[in-house]
């Protein structure tokens, strides 16, 4: 199984908790396979994200745009969705790929989605290298912070 390098930034006991069980050759390819799907006609900018679930499931999705901008769905809100409408869970490992094949940062609000869906300790391949959410969005708003606020 190959392993991307860890970014070196990354937290020792974090990463290698999930990273040696990801097959992120696998998961590269699975995204690079569904980014050929993508529905990109104004950007012609492809992406496909491939995502590892608790329960050993593969989930992916691609990016769909549309004429009205603000309406357009990355591929990591289709790989939430695919996870969901899959039976659930939570995401392990996840990889983002752009039209050329190789690692892409998620936008803010697929960051945010990602903490959401597979927390602090969920590892995304970046182009620095394998990060945990901690890295990717420090100091993240979650579930925790609204039940704060309810008190």
């Amino acid at each position: 199984m190959t392993n991307p390098e860890v970014a070196p930034d990354v937290a020792p006991e974090v990463a290698p908790e999930v990273a040696p069980e990801a097959d992120w050759a696998a998961l590269r390819s699975a995204a690079r396979g569904v980014m050929a799907r993508a529905y990109a006609p104004y950007s012609g900018f492809n992406v496909g994200a491939a995502g590892l679930t608790d329960d050993g499931r593969v989930v992916v999705g691609c990016n769909v745009e549309n004429a009205a901008y603000g309406v357009a769905l990355c591929a990591e809100c289709g790989m939430v969705s695919a996870l969901h409408a899959g039976g659930g869970g939570r995401l392990l490992a996840v990889v983002c790929v752009g039209p050329d094949g190789e690692a892409v940062m998620p936008c803010g609000r697929c960051r945010q989605l990602l903490w959401e869906n597979g927390g602090p300790s969920m590892l995304l391949e970046t182009a620095r290298g394998v990060m945990p959410m901690t890295e990717v969005l420090p100091d993240a708003f979650g579930p925790d912070d609204l039940d704060r606020a309810a008190r």
